[in-house]
């Protein structure tokens, strides 16, 4: 009998064997939690305080983090930001010399603000430069900072202006819609921040609450709040947020290392025996020991009575190596086996690195910039990696610290203009009117290493030579300040002029070196 092969028909259109295309399209097969997906200021509020609280202990009792914040605070500020004033003179029909020479002025007179607490803090205790290095741990903890502009007089300085630091846990987390408060920042219909509510504390009620707007009413800003974040977020969180696991873990491995090591040191021989452990541990003593030991007039019992018929043997038998060092004459079938400690064990080092150079790429640093271990490392390693972090702390730089220095030196601006120490043509109202063409400023930070300074001269001698870069630029990349330098250099040829010296200049470049004066 033949049968034949039964056949199904499909209707036209069926889904039966379409082609299924998309993302995550084996989802059922991926047995896994999925997460909510929710805006980012909810992910920051519900996290703020756990994940804020642990990286502010992580940085206070942990060497490594807090040394890689150290580390950050260096190459992001140095021993300082420093002002490159830059604002728009075309607004009083002013051309490029008279616009660099209101600059300079401007400069000079924040160097010396800056650089004095009594005239810059509110609390007098603190630089500019030290405030900034305050914000960028402060940014590494909590991923925010805050400050506050106030004006009062103190006896001995010259202006009103004062900076006062705010701790960030200050900032309420208080969230009422109808009012327009998220997270303790008032936000007005566009989610510009209008104002904040602080919980401070009270000599009399121990804590209350505050509000201040974040500017007045000429627009001279209140409150300094930086962060970076993402839409919908108004406040920050710590960096260090996705790899507070991976401390604890590392905290861990170090704990569990540590206390394995410690025990192998403490319990460094064991006896394997059948006997009880008092007659073991008998045994193990010498003949003085066992004698000390019996009280007098005392007969020992047992395996003490045993040992005790040995003392005159042992008496005429003395092998001494020392109180350090002994001999020990074990009862029969026992053996005495040294323990030798097997941690860290050879797996601990590349563990223990792995999860150091977790840390070091979510805070954005070089694995050796977190553990000061150059092994391994290269000239050509080293300066990939320092290409590939460096955008990244100019992009911090500009974002965190630099943009809290722009807020107290607007404020301290508009001080120096009203008070008539800076003269502009129309005065406070003319700032008031150009207040952002007139507050345009650049803030450098410390320049990027280089792994061969020669290497680098060279590479910057070979490109200006190809006019692919100018000498700012240069300056630019070694931290400096071109007007500076240019000045500087003016300063020293009048005085090398006057005191009949060569140009070292052009006794580099194969001139005679001697100087215009003599040549004339």
């Amino acid at each position: 009998m033949i049968t034949s092969k039964p056949r199904v028909r499909v209707q036209a259109g069926s889904s039966l064997y379409r082609p299924v295309a998309g993302y995550l399209r084996d989802q059922p097969v991926i047995n896994m939690p999925v997460p909510a997906l929710r805006d980012r200021v909810d992910d920051v509020r519900s996290a703020w305080y756990r994940a804020n609280a642990l990286a502010t202990d992580a940085a206070l009792n942990n060497g490594w983090i807090a040394g890689v914040v150290e580390q950050m605070v260096s190459s992001m500020i140095g021993t300082g930001l420093r002002l490159s004033y830059k604002p728009d003179g075309r607004v009083f029909g002013w051309d490029d010399q008279a616009t660099g020479e209101y600059a300079r002025i401007v400069e000079k007179r924040w160097g010396i603000w800056s650089s004095q607490p009594r005239e810059c803090d509110a609390g007098a205790r603190y630089t500019v430069a030290q405030m900034q290095a305050a914000v960028i741990r402060q940014w590494a903890a909590t991923g925010e900072a805050l400050g506050q502009i106030t004006a009062f007089r103190r006896v001995g300085a010259e202006s009103f202006t004062k900076v006062k630091l705010i701790p960030s846990h200050w900032l309420s987390r208080e969230t009422r819609e109808y009012d327009g408060l998220q997270t303790g920042v008032y936000l007005d219909a566009n989610g510009a921040a209008t104002g904040y509510l602080f919980n401070v504390r009270d000599r009399f009620l121990g804590q209350k609450q505050v509000i201040q707007s974040a500017s007045d009413n000429y627009g001279r800003p209140v409150i300094i709040h930086v962060f970076d974040g993402e839409a919908s977020q108004v406040r920050g969180i710590t960096p260090l947020a996705p790899a507070l696991k991976i401390v604890r873990q590392f905290d861990q491995l170090s704990d569990a290392t540590l206390t394995a090591a410690m025990i192998h040191a403490i319990f460094a021989a064991t006896v394997e025996s059948d006997y009880p452990t008092s007659d073991v541990m008998n045994a193990l003593k010498d003949v003085e020991e066992q004698v000390t030991d019996l009280e007098p007039g005392r007969l020992a019992g047992g395996w003490d009575a045993f040992m005790d018929a040995k003392v005159g043997w042992n008496r005429s038998v003395n092998i001494d190596l020392g109180r350090n060092g002994k001999i020990a004459h074990l009862l029969p079938g026992e053996k005495l086996k040294l323990q030798s400690s097997e941690h860290p064990n050879s797996t601990y080092e590349s563990f223990a690195k792995f999860l150091l150079r977790e840390i070091s790429a979510c805070l954005g640093v070089l694995p050796s910039d977190l553990t000061g271990d150059y092994t391994g490392d290269t000239y050509s390693s080293i300066r990939m990696g320092i290409a590939k972090k460096w955008p990244l702390v100019e992009y911090r730089r500009k974002h965190i610290p630099a943009r809290f220095t722009q807020g107290i030196f607007e404020a301290w601006l508009e001080e120096e203009i009203d008070t008539g120490r800076i003269n502009i043509p129309g005065g406070i109202s003319s700032f008031l009117q150009y207040r952002t063409s007139l507050t345009r400023a650049y803030w450098r930070g410390p320049p990027k290493p280089q792994a061969d300074d020669t290497k680098a001269s060279a590479a910057h001698a070979t490109w200006l030579k190809m006019g692919v870069i100018t000498q700012e630029q240069i300056c630019n990349d070694l931290g400096l300040d071109f007007e500076d330098v240019m000045e500087q250099l003016s300063r020293e040829r009048k005085m090398r002029e006057a005191m009949g010296l060569p140009d070292p200049v052009l006794a580099m470049s194969g001139g005679s070196g001697a100087s215009s004066q003599q040549t004339s």
